[in-house]
């Protein structure tokens, strides 16, 4: 019986419903209104679906990026990590954007940074040890260093992901960092960087809780081979 390739299912059920989705919000777009004279959550504007379409085609230009990543420098990326990968596109994308969970669920997107901050943190060690085990690329790193390698990966990750949020809404009119209510009042000062500085403080404290787990494994497993060691001399 053939095994099945859960990864690559995934990955491919994730690509059918953001490309599914492109289709949805162009046809979206040709009908939903401008404006409404009245706020209303419930209805969609045409910039909503514009955003819904910009987040789609982003989703299904770095879906593949696992495997880009994987061509270009000869090392196999842990199955899990693909997985938690494809899964994040899916919740952040699809649920998030499509079936409109950031507003549906309460914290939805306080939930995707963390599990973003957390994954993007464990990449970073995984990265670590794909290098150590490399025969062209030799480190030897302390512990205390991965573990801030692995935090700052994730933390500039996050900052590019703002950048990116930044960059939409200045040249498409979009509202991905929240700074305009649902009225369409603009905030200003310190209310107008919350959203902002909320998302990069929940991406620093799940990089953190991972960076400090990591750090303790990788402290284990050098007692335990310097234990090995001493008990093979004796």
């Amino acid at each position: 019986m053939k095994k099945i390739n859960f990864k690559k299912s995934i990955g491919i059920f994730v690509f059918i419903s953001l490309f599914m989705s492109i289709g949805y919000s162009i046809a979206r777009i040709v009908s939903a209104p401008e404006s409404l004279a009245v706020p209303d959550e419930s209805t969609h504007l045409r910039s909503d679906y514009v955003l819904m379409l910009l987040q789609c085609c982003l989703g299904l230009l770095v879906i593949g990026l696992p495997s880009l990543l994987e061509r270009r420098w000869s090392f196999e990326i842990p199955n899990y990590m693909s997985i938690l990968y494809f899964i994040f596109l899916y919740c952040a994308i699809y649920l998030g954007e499509v079936r409109n969970f950031y507003y549906v669920v309460p914290h939805w997107d306080t939930i995707l940074h963390a599990f973003s901050g957390a994954m993007l943190g464990a990449f970073g060690f995984t990265l670590v040890r794909i290098f150590n085990d490399s025969e062209k690329v030799r480190v030897n790193l302390s512990p205390l260093f991965i573990c801030m390698f692995a935090f700052c990966f994730a933390l500039s990750v996050g900052a590019l992901w703002e950048i990116y949020e930044f960059s939409g809404d200045a040249l498409f009119g979009l509202n991905m960092q929240k700074f305009r209510l649902a009225d369409g009042t603009e905030l200003v000062g310190h209310a107008a960087l919350g959203d902002t500085m909320k998302d990069i403080i929940i991406d620093a404290i799940g990089a953190f809780i991972v960076s400090v787990i990591g750090y303790f494994t990788l402290i284990g497993k050098l007692k335990y081979k310097e234990k090995h060691s001493e008990d093979k001399k004796n």
